[in-house]
């Protein structure tokens, strides 16, 4: 067993330079009956948008005010202690900064060994511990509530999550013990496992304390007052805790072992094996059920230092700095005061793309927003659409009935196309054509006002051909969508040699509305995105074609991580939209790319793939194998294909930051991220190639310098 005392944490020490500490100050509380509670209140000085982090530093001066507290409850001075945060905030968890200059293993296991030194405390203080979770309680925010005795929670606080695994990590301060013990294995693989890998969802407190998280929750007027009154009652027996979610003997025996084995398979059909940190969490989870507290803390320990200094740990900080940081401030973004303001869209369009586009609009901006169509009857279907996915959120209680009646109101949709004039910002969702996008922007330019924005929504078309027979093609900019357009996170704003600062800035302003996060690419084909999938989408093929059967490809492209195979993503995108995009770029590039006749015959069927349970392709329907000419019989091996995508991806890239199509290779990673669902644990691409020999393979160098790894042993 592990005495924490007896470790030397001093080697950790150089990670506390330039920390932001936490502090932890207390106060004494004279409850209603008389008993005395020692509040400690975090606070790191800042205001709630520098949310308290647990460094090492931060956690040692939490570690000696615990230890007095434990002498004064020894001395009969305190009755109760109980933790609490600055406003709007208990804890984001680990200051990840620091973790990631451990330096090795020996100190990764340090800082592990810290968290639970410091936080076990709470469980050893010789009087009952609460912690009273008043904001956002994330990874190490929510371990102190796990450890202590006793939890409520806010009602109005803003996420509860355990988000290691999306991070390539583990929860590693007590969470994969605690919680499953706290709240039952199904519950906690939901909170441990499934909901970072749902792009890192949160709880929000009610739907914790449902769980069994908490023992009580309170609205936010009165959170401290009832919590401390709860307190009282809990202490002098008057109020009873009931955890119905605490695993019995049965769920112990029988359900554990067979939810673990659940989703273990889940896992696998879902996400692979090449992502380390779900089956490590699985693990601990599935070892939880037996042994003591002390063993599973020192399981912890072990996982965590092993993971941390791993690679995919290395790459998940780099993605994360990316999203964070990167993100948050678009390189190239012409200053927002340019910016023409926005009081109506029009929409071009009234199909399945265009209503998402206007259901997206006139929620996040609330401005009116028109659509116009060929005919009354698919501008009816369009607003009907719209319509309809409103009263979808209002019966979620995501909208309520006001609101959701004056979003109905500013959605109107005609064939009268004079009804553009007083549109600020215009955007085409019309068929995938060059002449058919200048058709319809040459019509709205005569009606729009001068100033007014046009956006094209292409996806691998040139905008300046889009754009070349405009009076004033400085105001056309390229503002591109990925689907499901409500979700993803991503829009590529494409800039011409013509384009205006007042246009692109317009664009960026209009994206950061809509709750987007936005990258500036040149007008080049495919831009970024399109460009590396038609890549992927295109060795697939190829092997496809040459006679490999479709199963084995989707297997040989398994250690790129990706969410999904390549033709469960070209069934996804539609195989008639990814075969115009593999024309665009072969047409582009035919020395690069890889296009086949087959794309176009297979698009042309109902069904082309067949998929097993998870969703994962298996293999052709009857009708695809019928519809497909020409193929081969040399199957290509899985090395082969892996290594002409790895190889064709480092090709691309390199040959994308010569071309300047984005300033620099962290903006290609965060595309492939934000806009391909790209996994944290390769941080992209360009730290995966590295890693694996393809960027000195096709250009005898990296990418990055140093590569991104883990610090290893």
């Amino acid at each position: 067993m592990t005495n924490y005392d007896e470790i030397d944490f001093s080697p950790i020490q150089a990670l506390t330079e330039g920390e932001v500490i936490t502090h932890a100050r207390v106060r004494d509380i004279t409850l209603p009956s008389g008993k005395v509670l020692a509040l400690i209140t975090l606070d790191n000085g800042r205001d709630h948008t520098r949310p308290n982090t647990l460094g090492p530093a931060t956690m040692t001066a939490l570690g000696e005010t615990l230890d007095a507290l434990t002498a004064r409850a020894a001395a009969g001075e305190i009755q109760a202690v109980g933790i609490t945060g600055k406003q709007y905030i208990l804890a984001a968890g680990a200051d990840l900064s620091d973790i990631t200059k451990v330096g090795s293993k020996a100190n990764a296991k340090l800082v592990a060994q810290l968290g639970h030194k410091v936080f076990g405390k709470l469980s050893t203080l010789g009087v009952p511990s609460f912690t009273f979770v008043n904001g956002l309680a994330l990874g190490g925010g929510l371990e102190i509530a796990l450890n202590s005795h006793y939890r409520t929670v806010d009602a109005s606080a803003a996420a509860i999550a355990l988000p290691e695994v999306f991070l390539g990590i583990i929860p590693g301060w007590g969470g994969a013990y605690l919680l499953p013990n706290l709240i039952g294995i199904e519950n906690a693989l939901e909170v441990v496992i499934s909901n970072p890998l749902k792009q890192n969802r949160m709880l929000k407190p009610q739907q914790a304390y449902d769980l069994g998280i908490f023992d009580a929750i309170f609205p936010a007027a009165t959170f401290l007052e009832s919590s401390l009154r709860w307190a009282d009652g809990v202490l002098s027996g008057s109020t009873k805790v009931e955890r119905k979610n605490q695993p019995g003997k049965i769920e112990r025996t029988v359900k554990w072992p067979v939810a673990i084995k659940m989703a273990r398979g889940m896992l696998e059909s879902r996400i692979g094996t090449v992502p380390r940190s779900p089956y490590v969490a699985l693990d601990l989870l599935d070892k939880a059920r037996s042994g003591t507290k002390e063993e599973g803390f020192a399981r912890e320990d072990e996982a965590l230092a092993d993971l941390v200094t791993g690679d995919q740990f290395a790459a998940s900080m780099y993605a994360f700095d990316l999203v964070q940081k990167r993100a948050k401030r678009p390189v190239g973004a012409p200053d927002k005061a340019l910016a023409k303001k926005v009081t109506k869209v029009g929409i071009i369009g009234a199909g399945l793309m265009a209503s998402q586009f206007a259901l997206l609009f006139v929620r996040k901006l609330r401005v009116p927003v028109l659509i116009t169509d060929l005919d009354q009857a698919r501008v009816d279907k369009g607003v009907a659409y719209i319509h309809d996915e409103i009263g979808k959120l209002e019966a979620k209680g995501r909208l309520d009935a006001d609101t959701a009646n004056q979003l109905r109101a500013l959605v109107t949709g005609t064939t009268d196309k004079s009804l553009y004039a007083d549109c600020d910002f215009v955007i085409e969702a019309v068929f995938e054509e060059v002449g058919v996008k200048q058709a319809v922007f040459g019509e709205i330019e005569q009606i729009v006002a001068e100033d007014a924005i046009l956006a094209t929504n292409t996806s691998s078309l040139s905008v300046a051909e889009i754009g070349s027979k405009l009076a004033h093609p400085e105001r056309l900019v390229g503002f591109h969508f990925f689907n499901p357009v409500a979700v993803m996170p991503l829009i590529e704003i494409v800039k011409t040699d013509a384009t205006t600062d007042a246009a692109l800035s317009t664009a960026f302003v209009v994206a950061r509305g809509l709750g987007k996060n936005a990258v500036l690419t040149a007008d080049a084909p495919g831009f970024v995105v399109n460009r590396l999938l038609a890549k992927v989408m295109g060795e697939a093929a190829r092997a496809v074609y040459e006679g490999t059967p479709v199963a084995d490809v989707e297997k040989a492209f398994a250690p790129l991580g990706l969410p999904m195979g390549p033709f469960q993503l070209i069934d996804l995108v539609g195989w008639k939209v990814a075969a115009h995009v593999q024309d665009t770029m072969v047409h582009a590039f035919p020395d690069r790319f890889y296009a086949n006749e087959n794309f176009h015959a297979l698009a042309e069927l109902p069904e082309v793939v067949e998929k097993d349970k998870g969703g994962r392709v298996t293999g052709f329907t009857k009708a695809a194998q019928k519809a497909l000419s020409g193929v081969g019989s040399s199957p290509a091996s899985a090395d082969t294909i892996l290594r002409r995508v790895q190889d064709g991806l480092a090709q691309e890239i390199k040959l994308m930051l010569d071309e300047g199509v984005v300033p620099e290779v962290e903006d290609i990673d965060l595309c492939l991220i934000l806009g391909a669902g790209w996994p944290f644990i390769d941080g992209g691409a360009s730290p995966y190639l590295d890693r694996e020999g393809a960027s000195e393979r096709v250009f005898g160098d990296t990418f990055h310098h140093p590569p991104i790894r883990g610090i290893g042993g």
